[in-house]
């Protein structure tokens, strides 16, 4: 095989609907349904370069080598691809962040939907969007939403061939606005791989799965009605369902901080000020404020006079992953 090479470029998402404990480990499937939107200020590129003069797989983050675990899991996922594509050539693999890696704004999620793009490509593979979503789910399960554009769905089942996501609505259906307030830049202690191991510990686990399954519908129909109230109100009861199970996991998960709170509480303040904002959190201490794009830089504007947010990263529905025509080495 000659030296082949490919660049894609992915966005992070943010679960309406979480993903939150899995029927199968291994196969990354997960219990419940989940919906999403892409996040067009928070992408992933990452070039793949097939080499058979490479001795071993390597793997740069920001320019810096990445951390062991890190690169094993890349070559892990690199080995799924290689296996598709029935060759065996080691690769070199860039990838760069717009925003912080491990804090909660679902850093892997866009990082194995563009390494999936782009090793199948640089491996030649021709594989449509739903096979694409499988494999990106295998490097990482909220990886697979973010490889179809705008509002997203991810389908759990039994196996993993009909464990895939899908768009419900293009990027342009809707002007929903996300607004990130950075509290956290450090990696957290727990990662959300082992936080899905601990579900089933707690007792609330069984409750939060049958709400999930309730609340699905009513945001899947909000999205495609733009109904802002209903999807606001049932995204954020959602959020903290999922960190109450795994505040309650043994051991315990506590992901918020004092800022955290600090956000949640301001949001709600605001919303009985009627300036209407909801907030929804993933595996982090991060708080995702959604909000119209009518209100967007209204809400900016006061998230950024709290103390303790550093950033907010402001996002708009974004498109799916794909190629790009430039490459990082």
């Amino acid at each position: 095989m000659t030296q082949a090479k490919a660049t894609a470029i992915s966005c992070a998402n943010i679960a309406f609907i979480k993903y939150w404990g899995r029927r199968d480990h291994a196969l990354r499937l997960p219990l419940n349904d989940s919906i999403s939107m892409n996040l067009d200020g928070a992408t992933t590129i990452t070039t793949v370069a097939f080499d058979p003069a490479l001795p071993a797989d390597e793997v740069s983050i920001a320019g810096a080598p990445a951390p062991q675990r890190a690169a094993h899991r890349v070559s892990e996922h690199l080995d799924r691809v290689r296996m598709l594509a029935g060759i065996a050539e080691p690769a070199r693999v860039a990838s760069r962040n717009s925003f912080p890696m491990g804090a909660g704004i679902a850093s892997s999620a866009s990082a194995f939907a563009a390494l999936s793009a782009a090793a199948s490509a640089a491996a030649g593979l021709t594989l449509d969007e739903r096979e694409l979503t499988i494999l990106a789910r295998l490097g990482s399960g909220s990886a697979c939403r973010s490889i179809p554009a705008g509002f997203v769905e991810w389908h759990a089942a039994d196996t993993s061939e009909e464990s895939y996501a899908e768009s419900i609505a293009p990027p342009e259906h809707w002007d929903l606005r996300d607004l990130v307030a950075v509290v956290q830049t450090e990696h957290k202690e727990v990662g959300s791989t082992r936080g899905q191991e601990l579900v089933d510990a707690s007792p609330f686990a069984g409750a939060r799965l049958a709400a999930a399954g309730r609340a699905l519908p009513v945001i899947r129909a909000a999205i495609l009605a733009r109904d802002f109230t209903a999807f606001g109100q049932e995204t954020e009861q959602e959020a903290i369902r999922m960190h109450a199970v795994a505040m309650t996991s043994q051991p315990s998960l506590l992901y918020w901080s004092p800022e955290t709170v600090r956000v949640l509480r301001a949001v709600r303040a605001w919303r009985e000020n009627g300036l209407e904002a909801y907030c929804t959190i993933d595996a982090g201490a991060n708080v995702h404020v959604l909000c119209l794009g009518a209100d967007a830089a209204r809400v900016a504007a006061a998230l950024s006079t709290l103390p303790g947010v550093r950033e907010v990263i402001a996002n708009r529905p974004g498109p799916g992953t794909r190629l790009a025509a430039e490459h990082l080495f």
